[in-house]
């Protein structure tokens, strides 16, 4: 006779899923607060250095959205790379990431786009994504699929730059491409897995 086995949802990638978790909760607060929330908290901009606030924006700028759509397209694309990299590298390796990402991101718009305001996921969607060749690579290679991935998408943010007018930062992408494959080659190289 045969046992029934239960199938179980586990928890798999608390990273990912608890940054999601963080994304969403900043979009309905936003979306309830008319946005300021999303303006003090989750977006970065030009503003005094003499206030706290100013800190907090350099990293929680990854957390806010624009709205759903803005939001879905970020989220969607971590889902699905996020938790290979986090089976791969490991919870706080990838946290590393995400907040290197951040922070990077956050100061590079700061100083240069001083009338710009900076938000959403989509720098460490980029660096996931450039980090994602790495998990293949080995010892005296470099995967075709990094060369074609950082072309692709790299080459494709600098076109869409120069092109388009949108509001889309391109250069973040791209930030957030270079950390990711940066990050993704000293933990290659110093076998950062699974810690």
């Amino acid at each position: 006779m045969r046992r029934n086995r239960k199938i179980k949802v586990s928890f798999n990638s608390p990273v990912v899923i608890c940054f999601t978790a963080v994304c969403f909760a900043a979009l309905a607060l936003g979306w309830l607060t008319r946005g300021w929330t999303t303006n003090t908290f989750f977006s970065v901009y030009h503003s005094s250095l003499l206030s706290p606030l100013t800190y907090v924006r350099m990293i929680g700028h990854v957390f806010g959205h624009a709205g759903w759509d803005h939001f879905i397209g970020n989220i969607m694309l971590l889902l699905i790379v996020g938790p290979l990299l986090e089976e791969k590298y490991g919870s706080s390796n990838l946290l590393f990431v995400i907040l290197a990402t951040a922070l990077v991101t956050g100061i590079v718009n700061y100083i240069f786009f001083p009338h710009t305001q900076l938000l959403g996921a989509s720098g460490v969607v980029f660096a996931f994504i450039l980090l994602s060749p790495f998990t293949s690579m080995r010892e005296g290679s470099i995967p075709i699929t990094l060369v074609l991935v950082a072309g692709l998408y790299i080459g494709g943010q600098i076109y869409s730059g120069v092109i388009t007018q949108d509001n889309v930062s391109h250069l973040t992408h791209i930030i957030g491409g270079c950390v990711g494959a940066g990050l993704g080659y000293v933990m290659h190289k110093n076998k950062m897995n699974r810690y």
